[in-house]
């Protein structure tokens, strides 16, 4: 019925059908099965497609478990992130399954594919096949299923919490002393944003790794606008904090991220650039806005609960 196949990379065609299965999962389930950092590894580290029994290597941190039918069309698919495995982090897989082949064992067999792969790797003292971590977003209810009969239990869950920017009132910043905020240069502003991200998220597994050159990725894509890119920084244009705002292609915003220096804390300015933020998409004309955070924390929690936001929907990890 289907066969699963490893690749360190996909060409364009079978990059196109992932993108073409995460879509079909995305309508159905009304949730995207995959997060934006494997989107963007898939545009980034295709074009190189190998099948080695065993698995050798992988190339730049992406490997792919692709699973076909019989008459070849793709039923499911999984992304392994192991660019982290050298530093100690988990290995982190995001997985869908077709519509049309779910209740098929499909799931299952990727989720053994994923085990496989990560004791293989145990073995030859790369890694810990404890440390595997799987993504469900919006835990939906065959996924989470899946996760506790393979013995998986959720060890991280990520909020998406959201508000309504109209009809609403939202306060003006108030920003310390000799701070301004401007629009982020292209070209200029890359070095001391990443400085800045580092600093601000050196505790977070994803965003804290961010480099100049994923950035410029970013800035390629449709959705940047440097005037959605809100930069708090003091009298002598030195960056202390940033508001990086997207517009999503229904209108609706998103804080995509708020992060300050740790030397400004106490400060209020993550909650000015917050509300410069939020004001600055309901001034392009978003009704709503949602952001992700943490579920463990608090105090950003507490925060934008202070400023309207209430809990969506959740987004778990599930780890052994």
């Amino acid at each position: 019925m289907v066969h699963l196949t490893w690749r360190n990379g996909l060409d364009e065609a079978e990059t196109a059908e992932v993108f073409e299965l995460l879509s079909e999962a995305e309508r159905v389930d009304g949730v995207a099965p995959a997060g934006e950092h494997v989107v963007m590894r898939l545009r980034a580290h295709r074009g190189v497609s190998e099948q080695i029994e065993p698995v050798q290597a992988d190339v730049g941190g992406s490997e792919h478990f692709v699973v076909r039918a019989d008459g070849g069309e793709l039923a499911g698919y999984a992304h392994l992130d192991t660019e982290g495995e050298s530093e100690g982090r988990p290995l982190v897989a995001e997985l869908a399954v077709h519509p049309r082949y779910r209740g098929n064992g499909v799931g299952g067999q990727l989720i053994r594919a994923l085990l496989e792969r990560s004791e293989t790797l145990a073995e030859s003292g790369e890694e810990d096949s404890g440390r595997l971590r799987v993504w469900s977003h919006g835990l939906l209810g065959g996924a989470v299923r899946l996760a506790e009969r393979f013995g998986f239990t959720r060890v991280r869950e990520l909020w998406r919490m959201g508000r309504e920017l109209t009809g609403g009132e939202l306060d003006e910043p108030v920003l310390p002393e000799g701070v301004t905020i401007r629009g982020f240069r292209v070209g200029e502003d890359e070095p001391e944003l990443v400085r800045v991200n580092h600093l601000a998220f050196s505790w977070h597994p994803e965003q804290g790794g961010m480099t100049e050159a994923e950035l410029r990725e970013k800035e390629e894509l449709d959705w940047f606008d440097p005037a959605g890119f809100l930069l708090a920084v003091d009298s002598a244009d030195r960056l202390l904090g940033f508001h990086w705002t997207k517009i999503h292609p229904d209108g609706s915003g998103e804080v995509y991220v708020v992060g300050v220096d740790p030397n400004t804390q106490g400060s209020g300015l993550g909650r000015a650039l917050t509300l410069a933020g939020l004001r600055y998409l309901r001034g392009v004309g978003c009704p709503r806005v949602m952001l992700y955070v943490e579920a463990d924390n608090g105090p950003a929690v507490s925060v934008y609960r202070r400023l309207g936001f209430e809990r969506w929907d959740v987004d778990a990890q599930f780890g052994r």
